[in-house]
């Protein structure tokens, strides 16, 4: 249990919705075992307040922040620097701490995103990524680093793939990855789903019990009924878990993959930007999180 005094130092995670987030039951959780009188909190922020909302959450000292859906890229405003991979990718999803109450915008997510997928091999395969946020900038750049042969982009806004495109071919382009967008509003995009040997979803569908299931698997029901199952499925949303995707995934006998892992390894990421210390434990971080879901 954390006592917050008056000399306990605050870091948080701001977004719309936050509800849900495992984020500060695990947080909480390494800070105690590292012995750090620290608290985490969860935040909820709409897009019109968030520049009002960071600023005034620097100005009171909080030592760190964690930034998700919807604002990994609008955030980009209130940060005075960015490190190299945040700046390449334009998302952001952590801030840290500098002179004269500015933040430095870093990305913890590339890393995040690679770690369940070391044993796999990946290279020269096909992936498709469905989503086009900030998140998907994170996943294309980790699959750079994992010399995949073929990137698609699967979205349903003109103007977001283009400049998605636009950004992540930069990338791409070094190492000779092929990257394009498709908007499933106005193309069949079965074909790419039965030839993917990976397929990640970054958007938030999947999160909402309450939806009808049919909306609540990305890019509905119909597309997956061909799908093969030496395919990986690897879905960033970790609760419900599995997700109905997921679970659809399970029954064609596919290799599935949730969020939670590359949540954990984010988070312990941005607690070494923040605090300084190299070791995190990372398996409370994890026991901690899955005990919470079980409730």
């Amino acid at each position: 249990m954390i006592t917050i005094t008056g000399k306990t130092n605050l870091v948080g995670l701001l977004g719309e919705p936050v509800n849900h987030s495992l984020s500060p039951v695990m947080h909480n959780a390494a800070y105690e075992e590292m012995g750090l009188d620290w608290c985490y909190i969860a935040i909820p922020c709409d897009k019109t307040n968030l520049e009002k909302v960071t600023t005034a959450l620097r100005v009171i000292d909080f030592k760190g922040l964690n930034v998700t859906i919807p604002h990994k890229q609008e955030v980009l405003k209130a940060c005075s620097k960015l490190t190299s991979i945040a700046n390449d990718i334009q998302a952001v999803n952590t801030l840290i701490p500098e002179i004269n109450n500015k933040w430095i915008g870093a990305n913890t997510d590339v890393e995040g995103f690679i770690m369940p997928l070391k044993n796999q091999n990946l290279n020269k395969k096909n992936v498709v990524v469905i989503g086009c946020g900030g998140s998907a900038r994170a996943v294309v750049m980790g699959l750079n680093n994992l010399n995949v042969k073929k990137i698609t982009i699967i979205g349903r806004n003109d103007n977001s793939l283009d400049i998605f495109i636009k950004n992540m071919k930069k990338l791409s382009t070094k190492k000779k990855i092929s990257i394009e967008a498709i908007n499933n509003k106005k193309l069949d995009v079965t074909t790419y789903i039965e030839e993917a040997d990976l397929i990640v979803n970054t958007t938030p569908i999947g999160m909402n019990r309450k939806k009808i299931e049919n909306e609540n698997i990305p890019l509905g029901n119909r597309v997956w009924e061909n799908l093969s199952n030496k395919t990986i499925l690897y879905d960033l949303i970790y609760t419900p878990r599995p997700t109905n995707w997921l679970k659809l995934g399970q029954e064609k006998n596919c290799f599935i993959i949730d969020g939670l892992d590359m949540l954990v390894e984010q988070g312990a990421l941005s607690i070494k930007l923040w605090s300084g210390f190299n070791e995190i434990p990372t398996q409370i971080m994890k026991s901690s999180a899955k005990k919470h879901l079980m409730v």
